[in-house]
């Protein structure tokens, strides 16, 4: 199963303020871990709010809102892409992770829906291309690197 792990912002992250060398440290050992394990798959650090902009729908209506936003507890500081058994394992890597942010953080942890979630609605013709798109994907990485 795959895992979408997100670290929740602060009012310092969305500050902008920066990780310090021993936290920078301590995240590069945790990373390591992970990826030694074969459990993380990507995982990146987000800019403020105030350096994006979110879309709104409205039917057929298009909406741009330039951050900041003013929620801070709703938005997201960070994220992984976890492959674990189950639920329960990614719980136990998150707890072994070093505290993300000074002071109180949160880590949420949700599964990704899979092709096979998706029933009879998931064609063989909308799991031919899901499969086209993921190949075109992966081989866009291995050529970045």
């Amino acid at each position: 199963m795959r895992f979408m792990v997100m670290i929740r912002a602060t009012a310092q992250s969305e500050a902008g303020e920066m990780p310090g060398e021993v936290l920078l440290t301590e995240m590069g050992r945790f990373n390591e871990a992970l990826v030694d394990a074969g459990v993380m798959l990507a995982g990146e650090g987000l800019q403020p709010s105030a350096n994006g902009a979110r879309v709104r729908f409205s039917g057929s209506q298009r909406t741009v809102i330039d951050g900041p936003f003013a929620e801070t507890k709703e938005l997201i500081a960070g994220f992984w892409l976890w492959r674990c058994a189950s639920l329960d394992e990614a719980v136990a890597w998150a707890k072994r992770c070093p505290n993300p942010m000074e002071g109180e953080s949160e880590i949420e942890i949700r599964p990704v829906f899979e092709v096979e979630d998706f029933g009879d609605a998931m064609t063989p013709e909308l799991r031919e291309q899901e499969a086209r798109l993921r190949d075109q994907v992966a081989s866009s990485d291995r050529r970045d690197r």
